[in-house]
């Protein structure tokens, strides 16, 4: 009998994916049944080896010694994994599985964390690669229909191994590098390090910047205000106020522009990361595992994916899901949903974006933890705002002249909420009065606002990198 090997990266998954295949029998390690032979890994089994195992010399740090190069590169397996390992090797080893499928995530991770293992263990049987963006059992059985050959996503293995040696041969040389110069242990790091400068950098902008101030002179005109050009110095913003006292303003300009803002994109992961910190307070890493989590329990579609699009045959779904999405989040469907403008195959590289699955919708949500059911709600609104039609709204821009000095206000009129009607701070219109040029317009008072430039804020968990801010503190009156 022909039995296919199936290796998940964890085994909550190896033990969903078995339910689905009806794969019940419970062996030492595995599951197996109907022809398939369900097993997992925990993480990286296999890993690459320390220096001392290319040279004893490498022991000790030595500065002589560097950079190590590895010509062949080593693996080993720990010893509080080599249990794990034995396990899916004698599974690889047995004559009647004569193929090995990929389940671990559909990612450039998961390929390393099973290719590493295959090749340790030396296997050459044929490899097939489950590629799945949900674990939704009918998506698990989609998948299994259509398997793909594992040698499909050798570039992405190729990527993976860039990635792990790369991270080797900087910690290993490096940190020795500058462990041994300076006296002290001294990680160094691909990631790590570039994001300390980042944040060393920050903080020395911050500490060496000095607040300058500013003065900005501002007239009330019938309930709106038209302000001027910021000023370096006080005594020009007092003489441009003592001459607006008491005349009147000029209308010299009015421009009327009907303007749009389509809808957001659908959620990435880092789109969806930066969401959550900025109106949840949740870290890169708490909004990731959350993710990861749904996805686990079939509620929400792969996390790690980097596109904000569906592909183009998921369109007739697309109600579906927003059915589902409109139940998490207690609101009505959109009126009308626009899918063609979240389907584009051309820009989904591996997984399309993070929305709610079906199965959400059947799901007993207030048994989720706080943290989950927020992200999956968030997921689920990100969903709803971008199949919404675009934010419309016509703004005016009048300017008016007032003691020789010119002064700009702005109004703003809401043609149509949009994908705006579904936030709690959706715009409000704030119209200014019908003006025509030349109209002349009485100056019910002068105001001089203060203010000083800020310095650059520091970086949250998820980098923002933001343009220098306005501070005001106002003062009343012409001087």
């Amino acid at each position: 009998m022909s039995i296919k090997l199936v290796i998940t990266e964890k085994p909550s998954v190896a033990h969903t994916i078995a339910a689905v295949l009806g794969v019940n029998a419970r062996k030492d390690g595995y599951l197996e049944g109907g022809g398939y032979v369900v097993s997992w890994c925990v993480g990286h089994l296999a890993e690459l080896a320390s220096a001392e195992a290319y040279d004893q010399q490498y022991a000790k740090w030595r500065i002589e010694d560097l950079p190590i190069l590895p010509d062949n590169w080593r693996y080993i397996v720990p010893h509080n994994r080599q249990k794990r390992f034995s396990v899916l090797r004698s599974l690889m080893d047995r004559a009647d599985v004569t193929e090995v499928v990929n389940a671990c995530d559909a990612g450039r991770e998961g390929e390393l964390i099973f290719r590493n293992v295959y090749n340790l263990a030396g296997c050459k049987k044929p490899m097939l690669r489950l590629w799945i963006s949900s674990m939704e059992d009918a998506a698990i059985r989609e998948g299994f229909a259509h398997l793909r050959p594992g040698h499909d996503y050798d570039g992405l293995y190729q990527a993976a191994l860039c990635r792990a040696k790369a991270d080797w041969l900087v910690g290993i040389n490096a940190t020795r590098l500058y462990s041994v110069l300076y006296h002290r242990t001294l990680n160094v790091g691909r990631v790590m390090t570039p994001t300390l400068a980042l944040l060393a950098q920050r903080e020395a902008e911050i500490a060496s910047f000095t607040p300058e101030p500013f003065w900005t002179v501002e007239l009330a005109c019938g309930g709106m205000t038209a302000s001027g050009e910021r000023l370096t110095e006080r005594s020009a913003a007092k003489k441009v106020a003592s001459a607006c006292q008491g005349h009147t303003a000029v209308v010299r300009a009015v421009e009327r522009r009907e303007k749009s803002e389509k809808a957001p994109a659908l959620y990435n992961l880092t789109a969806l990361q930066r969401e959550a910190n900025r109106t949840l307070g949740y870290t890169a890493q708490q909004t990731l595992d959350y993710l990861q989590a749904l996805y686990e329990k079939k509620l929400c579609t792969y996390p790690r994916t980097d596109s904000r699009y569906l592909t183009d045959d998921m369109a007739a779904v697309v109600p579906d899901y927003v059915a589902v999405a409109a139940q998490l989040c207690g609101v009505a469907v959109p009126e009308s949903v626009n899918a063609a403008q979240v389907c584009d195959s051309g820009k989904v590289t591996d997984h399309h974006a993070i929305i709610p699955t079906r199965s959400a919708g059947d799901a007993d949500i207030a048994a989720l933890p706080s943290g989950e059911l927020k992200i999956l709600r968030l997921a689920a609104m990100g969903l709803l705002r971008a199949v919404c039609g675009p934010y419309r709204y016509e703004e005016t821009t009048a300017a008016l002249e007032c003691g020789g000095e010119s002064f700009t206000v702005k109004g703003r009129t809401v043609l149509d909420l949009g994908w705006w009607a579904l936030a709690e701070d959706a715009p409000e219109s704030a119209e200014l009065p019908p003006f025509t040029e030349g109209q002349r317009i009485t100056v019910d008072g002068v105001t001089v606002r203060e203010g000083q430039t800020t310095p650059p804020k520091h970086y949250t968990d998820v980098i923002h990198f933001e343009s220098r801010q306005w501070k005001y503190s106002e003062r009343k009156g012409a001087g």
